[in-house]
């Protein structure tokens, strides 16, 4: 299994925040919202790829 800890952990905890703040800042639907948050919770590393690929955004200002 792989441990993800130390400065690598600090990190990844950071843009998963930041994941989390942009999905539910999106103009997406609350059940999308809730879909895209369980994924970044539950699949931190894989989680945050994905919503980095094809997630949705935070409406530009």
């Amino acid at each position: 299994m792989l441990e993800i800890g130390g400065l690598f952990g600090l990190i990844l905890l950071v843009l998963d925040v930041w994941a989390i703040i942009s999905i539910v800042g999106s103009g997406a639907s609350t059940g999308k919202k809730v879909l895209w948050v369980l994924l970044v919770l539950i699949f931190p590393l894989v989680g945050f790829i994905i919503w980095l690929i094809a997630g949705p955004r935070s409406p530009r200002v």
